[in-house]
């Protein structure tokens, strides 16, 4: 049994790792949260505490006595990463052993200025490492979520269902001019959590590079699977970009996938849909999103869900 302490606490893909640490019944969860405490007695097994993340000597405190942080910030108006060097300098001084900053998504992160805070906080993390290990660290990159595509049915318990370019319900698709060939990974929200929890209790050292690997597969594949699933006698309507209209933030498709997240204002959501979709689109063509597979081989006898079977289930009797 370890002490862990998670950042960010409130956000889906955290309860998602909760529950499952939780149904273990080997740990003590410590939950950093940004809003107000709730009055309401906590859940067995945690604690729950409203964190001051520009304090590093009040962080230091509360970690004290942490095996473990795994974090779910998403500070995207942040692009130093304040919030997560400070909790790395707290970690280090409250003799921490683990730290997973957040990460959960993609290995490449050049497409997608929105997650420069990701960027800064691994240089960061190289930085403190550099002469020697002082913080065991990995980079939790599952790749896209699989359950983007049932939306906009929700797949997971926690984490909403989002629009994404390749859209299921309404059998269609958005690519850049010359992708289908392009690869990229997805892995369930579910999975993630197990093999974080598995991650927990693992003994040897952690991976700086840590890729989940549900499955790795092409636009194309994706796409032929969509419509096996939703759409046996009808092909998707492909729509493609050229990477110059992308490049120049011109979206010329009849629809757009409408990105919506707690950290992007509601007024801000039609700007950041566009930026996004560019950013998306271009991450796949570049290779970003196709994880390695560190976690698959140092758990091997972890069988993660394939999309088929997975998606053929979720859609299952939807109209």
């Amino acid at each position: 049994m370890v002490k862990i302490a998670i950042i960010g606490s409130s956000g889906g893909v955290a309860k998602e790792v909760i529950d499952v640490l939780l149904a273990t019944k080997k740990h003590e969860l410590l939950l950093l949260t940004r809003q107000d405490t709730p009055t309401t007695a906590p859940t067995p097994g945690t604690t729950k505490i409203q964190a001051d993340y520009t304090s590093v000597p009040r962080l230091t405190q509360i970690l004290t006595g942490v095996h473990t942080i795994l974090s779910f910030i998403a500070v995207t108006n942040d692009p130093e990463s304040t919030i997560q060097k400070n909790l790395i300098d707290a970690a280090i001084a409250a003799g921490v052993k683990r730290f997973a900053p957040s990460e959960w998504a993609s290995a490449g992160l050049e497409q997608m200025p929105w997650y420069a805070y990701k960027a800064e906080t691994r240089r960061y993390l190289a930085e403190v490492n550099r002469e020697k290990k002082i913080l065991e660290y990995t980079l939790f990159q599952p790749g896209l979520f699989l359950n983007a595509w049932t939306h906009p049915y929700q797949s997971a318990k926690h984490v909403p269902s989002i629009e994404f370019p390749i859209d299921f319900l309404n059998r269609r698709a958005i690519l850049i001019e010359g992708s289908e060939d392009h690869r990229f990974t997805i892995t369930t929200v579910q999975d993630i959590a197990h093999v974080v929890a598995r991650a927990i209790d693992f003994e040897g050292e952690w991976p700086v590079v840590g890729g989940i690997r549900g499955r790795t597969i092409s636009i194309e594949e994706t796409i032929a699977l969509g419509e096996r699933i939703r759409a046996p006698d009808a092909p998707f309507a492909i729509e493609t970009l050229s990477p110059s209209d992308l490049k120049a933030g011109k979206i010329t498709t009849s629809w757009a996938p409408r990105f919506e997240h707690p950290s992007i204002p509601p007024e801000q959501v039609e700007v950041f849909s566009a930026i996004i979709l560019a950013g998306v689109l271009s991450a796949i063509s570049a290779g970003d999103y196709e994880s390695s597979d560190e976690w698959n081989r140092l758990l091997p006898d972890y069988e993660f869900t394939q999309p088929e079977e997975f998606l053929a289930e979720a859609w299952r009797g939807k109209p």
